[in-house]
C-alpha cells in the first residue's frame, strides 16, 4: 500500500480529513525548503505538495509565480528538488509527498528515467496540471509501472460527460479545483464545492481533495466537511514570502511563521465532520 493510501485509510478510521498544504521546492533555497516541508509535518501536515518551479506557470496566480521566481534565481530544476525530496526521506519516512508542475521538466527529463527516480527519491505522487487525461498515457505508463501515483484535476467545469475520463486511471487521489481561474485569487465557496464533491463521488471511490481559493483555518474547515482534505497554497507562501530578509533569505522567524499556520490549519481541518 503506498503511503497516500495509508494515510488516507488510517485519517478515515479516526473520523477526520487531511491537511495538505504546498510549499515550492528551493523557496527560497533548498535548505529552507527542507526545514519548512519537517516543520509542516511535525505541525500537522497529513501529506505535502511540493511545487516543482517553472517559468510559465499558466495556472498559479502571483504569489506561487512569484515563489518560482525565486527558486528558479536560487537555481532550482527537477532533478534537485528530486534530491531534496530524497534528504527529506532520510529524516521523515512516512509523509507522503507529491509533486505539483507542469509537463515541459518532465518531458525533458523523460517520463520513465522521471518515474523512475522520483520514487527511488521518495516522491510518492505527481499533479501535472498542463497534462490533460487524454494525452497523459506516455507519463501514466511509466508512473504505473514504478509505483507512482498520478493525480488527476477535476474542474468546476468538469461535467458529467466528461469525469468518467477524469477519474479513470488515477490513482492517489482526485484534486478538485474550487475555482475557475490560477491560484490565491478568490476565495472557494462551500456550497458549490459540497455539490461538486457530492458530483465527483457518483463516479470515483478515490479520496477527493480540494484546493485553490482555502486561506484560513475557517475556510479549511469548511471544505473539511464535505471533501476529504483541503490543500492550502498561495496562503502559506505568502506567509513564507513575509518572512524573507531584504536579500531574500529566510529570516529567524520562517519556520515558526509557517508552523503556526499549518498547526491552526489543522485544528480547523481535524475539528471537521460530515
Amino acid at each position: 500500500m503506498s503511503r497516500i493510501a495509508k494515510v488516507f485509510e488510517a485519517l478515515q478510521a479516526q473520523g477526520r480529513k487531511a491537511l495538505i498544504p504546498y510549499v515550492t521546492a528551493g523557496d527560497p533555497y533548498a535548505d529552507a525548503t527542507v526545514d519548512i516541508m519537517l516543520a509542516m509535518a511535525d505541525a500537522g501536515a497529513d501529506v505535502i505538495e511540493l511545487g516543482v518551479p517553472f517559468s510559465d506557470p499558466m495556472a498559479d496566480g502571483p504569489a506561487i509565480q512569484a515563489a518560482g521566481l525565486r527558486a528558479l534565481k536560487a537555481g532550482a530544476t527537477l532533478r534537485n528538488t528530486l534530491a531534496m525530496v530524497r534528504r527529506l526521506r532520510e529524516r521523515d519516512a512516512d509523509t507522503p509527498f507529491v509533486l505539483m508542475g507542469y509537463y515541459n521538466p518532465i518531458y525533458r527529463y523523460g517520463a520513465e528515467a522521471f518515474a523512475r527516480d522520483a520514487v527511488a527519491a521518495g516522491v510518492d505522487g505527481a499533479i501535472i496540471v498542463d497534462l490533460p487525461p487524454e494525452e497523459d498515457a506516455e507519463l501514466a505508463g511509466p508512473a504505473r509501472a514504478a509505483g507512482l501515483d498520478v493525480v488527476r484535476l477535476a474542474t468546476p467545469t468538469s461535467d458529467e460527460k466528461r469525469l468518467p475520463t477524469v477519474v479513470a486511471h488515477a490513482s492517489g487521489f482526485i484534486y478538485y479545483v474550487a475555482i475557475a481561474g490560477i491560484t490565491g485569487t478568490r476565495s472557494a465557496e462551500a456550497a458549490s464545492v459540497s455539490a461538486a464533491v457530492a458530483r465527483l463521488r457518483r463516479f470515483t471511490q478515490w479520496p477527493v481533495a480540494v484546493g485553490f481559493g482555502i486561506k484560513t483555518p475557517a475556510q479549511a474547515a469548511e471544505i473539511a466537511k464535505v471533501a476529504d482534505a483541503a490543500v492550502v497554497g498561495s496562503a502559506l507562501v505568502d506567509r513564507l514570502a513575509a518572512n524573507l530578509d531584504p536579500d531574500g533569505k529566510a529570516s529567524p522567524t520562517l519556520v515558526n511563521a509557517v508552523l503556526g499556520d499549518i498547526s491552526a490549519l489543522a485544528a480547523g481541518v481535524r475539528g471537521a465532520r460530515d
